[in-house]
C-alpha cells in the first residue's frame, strides 16, 4: 500500500527494501493523478500509462537484480515546462512552442534521471515563466491547491501545487523572481532557490552575464528538499561559473542545534514594501516557533535604499528576459500570440545602454556589500514570501496592494528580488494560514554559499512544527 503522505527519503526505502513496487507506487501517482489533476491542471503532457507503467516494471526487475540506479529509482517525477525533457513537450507555456519535442534532456533532467526518477510529464508554468501566475494559453491557469478559485503563484506554480496534492514526492523548479519560493509559500510547501551558480543550467545561450535565474528543488519536507537539491547540484564544464563543493553534502544529515542563531527581520522593510493586512502577522507567528528554538530574532535593516535596489533590479531584468522574448519577434506576426507582459519586457530592453547595464552593475555591487555588512550582524535575514495573499485566478496580476498601485505587472513581487540579487540562498517555508484560510511562507535568506545551514535551520523548524506542516489540502 503506498502511502500518499509518505517522504520521499520514506518512500525510497520502501521500494529499495521491496514493501512498495515501482509499479504499485506507479499505479497509485496515476490514479490520485486522474482524481485530482483535473481540478488543479498541475501536471500537463502526462505521458501515456502503459508507457510509464513499463518503465516501473523495468525499474523492478532492475532491484530484483539488485541493481539501483539511486535513491529516486523509480520515483514518478514531472519536469517543469521550461526545462527539456527528451520525447517531451517543451512548451513554455507559450502557444508558439506548443508543438515543440525536445531531442535531448537538459542537465539536470539528466541528472534526476540518472538517480532513477520515472518522468511522466511536465508541470504548468506560465508563458516564458514570466510573472508568479501559472496560467497560459496552452494549457490553462494551475489552481491553488488550497483553493481552486486563486492562483497557485509561479512560476513554478505546477510544481508546487502537485506537492501539494500529493501528485509527486518532489518537484523540481526554477527562479528568477521568486518562482520556487512564491509559489512554495501560497500552497503550503518547501521551495529552496539555491546559492548562485549551486545548480548549473545547461544548455544555456549564456554562461557568463545570465545568473539571476537557477534551477532548485521543492519539497514537503526539508530532507527531500536537500535530497533532490544533492541530485541537482554539482560543477559541470559547460558552466564556467557553477560552484565546485561536493553536492554529497547535502544528502547527510540537517540535524543541528539552531540555539543562538541569530535572525534579522527585514518585515516590510520599514514600510517600504506595502503589505495585504494579516501576512506581516503570520510570518511574525512563525518568528515566534524559531525564538522558541533559541534563535535571537531582531529587526534587520537593508543597507541601501530599497528604490535604488529596484532600479537596478529593473535594468538587470530586461537585459536578461528581453533578449528571450527577442528570437520570437524575428517574425514581426508572433505579437499576436505573445502575452502583453513578455512583449513589455522586450520593448523595454530596447532601449538600454551598457553604460545602464554597468551602472546597474555597480549598484548591484553596493547592494551585495551591503548584505555582507547585515550578515555580519545576523546569521540568516527573514522576508516574507509574498506581499499579497493568493488572488483570483481570474486576473493576471495584482493592480494595487492596500491602495497602493503597482506600476508594473512584477512590482507585486519585489520583496523577492533581495536573494536574488545577492545570488544568496533563500528557503521558503511554511509559515501558517490566514483568516482567509490561504497559506503564507516565510523566506529565509542565508549567507554566501550558505546552503546546507540553511537548510539545517528550516529541518529544525520543520521538526518544531510538524502538525502545522503537515496539513493537507482540503480533498487531498
Amino acid at each position: 500500500m503506498v502511502n500518499p503522505d509518505s517522504s520521499a527519503l520514506n518512500l525510497s526505502r520502501a521500494i529499495h527494501i521491496k514493501q512498495v513496487s515501482c509499479q504499485e507506487v506507479m499505479q497509485s501517482t496515476l490514479e490520485r493523478i486522474a482524481r485530482l489533476n483535473p481540478q488543479s491542471n498541475a501536471i500537463v503532457s502526462l505521458q501515456e500509462p502503459e508507457l510509464l507503467m513499463a518503465q516501473a516494471r523495468e525499474r523492478d526487475a532492475q532491484l530484483a537484480r539488485g541493481e539501483s540506479m539511486g535513491w529516486m529509482h523509480g520515483m514518478p517525477q514531472a519536469i517543469k515546462d521550461l526545462a527539456n525533457a527528451q520525447g517531451l513537450r517543451t512548451t513554455l507555456g507559450s502557444p508558439l512552442m506548443k508543438d515543440f519535442v525536445a531531442s535531448e534532456d537538459g542537465l539536470m533532467v539528466q541528472r534526476i534521471k540518472a538517480a532513477g526518477a520515472i518522468v511522466i510529464g511536465k508541470t504548468n508554468t506560465p508563458e516564458f515563466g514570466l510573472g508568479s501566475h501559472t496560467f497560459n494559453e496552452v494549457f490553462g491557469p494551475t489552481r491553488n491547491a488550497w483553493d481552486p478559485s486563486k492562483t497557485a503563484g509561479g512560476s513554478s506554480g505546477g510544481a508546487a501545487v502537485a506537492l501539494a496534492q500529493r501528485l509527486l514526492p518532489v518537484a523540481d523548479g526554477s527562479d528568477f523572481m521568486g518562482s520556487l519560493r512564491n509559489p512554495a509559500g501560497w500552497n503550503h510547501v518547501f521551495g529552496l532557490r539555491p546559492s548562485q551558480g549551486r545548480v548549473p543550467m545547461s544548455p544555456a545561450q549564456d554562461v557568463f552575464i545570465a545568473q539571476l535565474a537557477t534551477e532548485g528543488p521543492m519539497a514537503r519536507h526539508v530532507a527531500d528538499l536537500a535530497l533532490l537539491l544533492s541530485t541537482q547540484a554539482g560543477a559541470h564544464p559547460s558552466s564556467p561559473l557553477s560552484l565546485t563543493g561536493d553536492p554529497a553534502v547535502f544528502a547527510g544529515s540537517l540535524d543541528s542545534d539552531p540555539k543562538g542563531q541569530r535572525i534579522g527581520w527585514l518585515g516590510n522593510l520599514q514600510g517600504y514594501l506595502p503589505m495585504e493586512d494579516g501576512i506581516l502577522e503570520v510570518c511574525q507567528s512563525a518568528l515566534k516557533s524559531f525564538s522558541g528554538m533559541g534563535c535571537a530574532v531582531d529587526e534587520a535593516r537593508l543597507g541601501m535604499p530599497p528604490e535604488q535596489i529596484w532600479q537596478a533590479w529593473l535594468v538587470w531584468r530586461q537585459a536578461l528576459v528581453g533578449p528571450r522574448i527577442a528570437p520570437f519577434l524575428i517574425n514581426p506576426a508572433n505579437r499576436t500570440h505573445i502575452k502583453a507582459e513578455a512583449l513589455w519586457e522586450h520593448d523595454q530592453s530596447l532601449g538600454l545602454t551598457g553604460s545602464q547595464l554597468m551602472a546597474a552593475s555597480a549598484s548591484r555591487t553596493r547592494f551585495y556589500l551591503s548584505m555582507l555588512a547585515l550578515f555580519e550582524k545576523f546569521d540568516v535575514l527573514a522576508i516574507p514570501v509574498a506581499q499579497v495573499w493568493p488572488f483570483d485566478a481570474s486576473l493576471r496580476w495584482p493592480r494595487s496592494i492596500a491602495g497602493h498601485p503597482m506600476d508594473t505587472y512584477h512590482r507585486w513581487m519585489e520583496v523577492v528580488i533581495y536573494a536574488t540579487f545577492a545570488g544568496l540562498p533563500s528557503i521558503s517555508v511554511p509559515a501558517g494560514f490566514g483568516a482567509n484560510g490561504l497559506p503564507m511562507g516565510l523566506a529565509l535568506i542565508g549567507k554566501p554559499q550558505g546552503d546546507m545551514d540553511l537548510l539545517k535551520l528550516a529541518h529544525a523548524y520543520e521538526m518544531a512544527n510538524l502538525e502545522m506542516i503537515n496539513q493537507r489540502p482540503p480533498g487531498v
